[in-house]
């Protein structure tokens, strides 16, 4: 079963452009590489950023949780406001095809 990752947290006031690049270019490419990895949403607003990225199963998302994921908070730390909040989820239902198929 497909398994989702919400990452919730607020990025400084200014840097939504910065923060943007950086995770474009440095997060992106450490997610990609990550066995079971799928796909990844990231939202911006004024209120903070919502990430949510998908995996083949629970086990490549808690091995990533595990491995990968403390250096994608160490790369955007100089962006933070306080610690990120994580949520996981079991993928119900999806119009998503590449989840689907």
């Amino acid at each position: 079963m497909r398994f989702a990752r919400n990452v919730q947290f607020q990025i400084k006031s200014g840097k939504e452009q910065e923060f943007k690049s950086l995770f474009e270019t440095k997060v992106v490419p450490m997610l990609k590489k990550e066995k079971g990895f799928l796909e990844e949403l990231t939202l911006v607003n004024n209120n903070g950023v919502l990430g949510i990225s998908i995996w083949d199963d629970r086990k490549s998302a808690e091995a990533y949780q595990s491995s990968t994921y403390p250096k994608v908070v160490e790369t955007l730390q100089p962006l933070l406001v306080g610690t990120p909040k994580l949520e996981t989820y079991e993928v119900g239902v999806t119009t998503l095809e590449f989840i689907t198929a």
